[in-house]
């Protein structure tokens, strides 16, 4: 047995004789805990985001808007409202069950597995920490490896603010989330490839261990004639280069009405140039591929199709360029993988025997439900298509801010994942809800007893 293996199962005992001890069930418990985490992301927040420089060249102001300041607000958020989430409620008892009062009681599920992705390494681990910890729940973190030192800064950050008997961070490859899965955990909150989700749900099968599936896909970008094409572009060119496109929601590919085509290519053009100056590869900003696998993979989507607009690429500095490519194969890798990286295919459509919306909904609808959805034009006819897709969310007239509001539930739906959290979602995603009937003993009515001598009346009260 190796030292990871060893760890493995020493934090998996510890966490669960530490949860039956009960401590976690006290709510006040829980909010000194996110109060300890609160202040944890404090002390540790320059150290993060010069870890975030390291490993994704992501700059101070994206790290701090797109990771610090999420999980710094998802905790505030939990501390004014864990109390009220954890009370004991009462439900409606209809006659047939009197004199019984019905109670919804919450409890936590347990220990939990918490696997994140690389691309924002910060907020998509400890978002999920922050369900765990309001729901009372202790946890294991598994980081991604191919962020190293983001990893490593996280894994000190929580050693010197819990005792692995309540979080822990575990290190290492897919041969670690392996001997990870093979332990029989509570709940296995997972984000990353549908790929791998299917070998974390074939893990979980075996305990019937409940499981959250934050994964991606291609999230279609819809532009109708009727867009405001120099919105449209500003916005689509900040969603697309932000984190360099390595975002699950990012805009993965445009259906453009032919008609606007060339205005927003032109467009988008010149917003790239407002968002990161003439020299892309010089903005600070302007995030790199994580690893060499991605950069020649991303970059090898270029020869799928015509470039119009882009292509430059730097494999030293694994930089590539915004770039929109048009007359691919709609069966091409372009357009059947996720991209997750700054390229854009873009299909143009008409109104030419069918109507563009009707093009448009059945191309969708042809495809794996998407994590994101997004459509620029008419509200009106945004909302048509909303109720005739189906998505894990989306924008009308934007990209990604549907994440930014902590009040609405994130997650996907088909291949796109499974379970939602943010908000009240992200502790109900720990928690399990009970069912609890207190039946008073003052009185005892013979209806429901056999040989249910009251039957007619009581078919009648039913």
């Amino acid at each position: 047995m190796n030292s990871v293996q060893d760890r493995i199962l020493s934090v998996y005992a510890l966490q669960k004789g530490y949860f039956k001890t009960g401590v976690t069930l006290d709510v006040e418990f829980r909010r000194r805990m996110l109060e300890k985490l609160l202040h944890a992301i404090g002390k540790w927040e320059s150290k993060l985001a010069d870890a975030l420089w390291t490993d994704l060249h992501k700059s101070y102001e994206e790290a701090y808007l797109t990771e610090i300041s999420i999980v710094k607000g998802e905790i505030k958020n939990h501390m004014r409202h864990v109390r009220r989430w954890s009370k004991r409620r009462k439900a409606h008892s209809p006659l047939k069950l009197f004199p019984s009062r019905s109670y919804i009681v919450k409890e936590p599920l347990g220990t939990a597995l918490i696997i994140s992705p690389w691309n924002y390494p910060v907020q998509l681990l400890l978002n999920p920490l922050v369900g765990a910890i309001s729901a009372g729940c202790t946890a294991v973190l598994k980081p991604s490896p191919y962020v190293p030192t983001v990893s490593q800064v996280i894994a000190d950050m929580i050693a010197d603010t819990f005792e692995d008997s309540y979080i822990a961070v575990i290190q290492g490859n897919r041969d670690v989330n392996r001997m990870l899965l093979e332990q029989r955990w509570d709940l296995i909150f997972f984000t990353g490839s549908p790929a791998l989700a299917k070998t974390v749900m074939a893990a979980a099968a075996r305990y019937l261990t409940p499981v959250v599936l934050e994964l991606g896909g291609k999230s279609p970008c819809i532009i109708d004639k009727t867009a405001n094409i120099r919105r449209a572009a500003k916005r689509i060119a900040w969603g697309k280069t932000l984190n360099s496109g390595q975002t699950c929601i990012a805009p993965d590919y445009i259906l453009i009405h032919k008609d606007v085509k060339e205005a927003f290519v032109k467009a988008f053009a010149e917003e790239v140039r407002v968002l990161h100056g003439e020299d892309v590869a010089a903005d600070k900003h302007y995030v790199r591929m994580v690893n060499d696998r991605a950069f020649e993979r991303v970059t090898g989507y270029f020869k799928d199709g015509d470039i119009i607009y882009g292509g430059g690429s730097d494999a030293e500095t694994r930089f590539i360029e915004p770039t929109i490519i048009e007359n691919m194969s709609l069966d091409s890798p372009l357009m059947t993988e996720e991209i997750f990286g700054p390229v854009f295919p873009m299909v143009v459509m008409d109104d030419y025997v069918r109507p563009f919306a009707e093009k448009v909904v059945d191309f969708v609808n042809s495809r794996e439900k998407p994590l994101a959805f997004y459509y620029f034009g008419d509200e009106a006819d945004g909302w048509d298509m909303v109720k005739r897709t189906s998505s894990g969310g989306g924008c009308i007239n934007d990209v990604i801010m549907h994440i930014a509001n902590e009040n609405v539930p994130f997650g996907g739906v088909g291949n796109s994942g499974m379970g939602r959290y943010h908000d009240r979602d992200s502790f109900e995603a720990f928690s399990h809800t009970r069912s609890i009937v207190a039946t008073g003993t003052w009185i005892d009515l013979p209806f429901r007893y056999m040989p249910y001598k009251m039957f007619k009346l009581v078919k009648k009260i039913l």
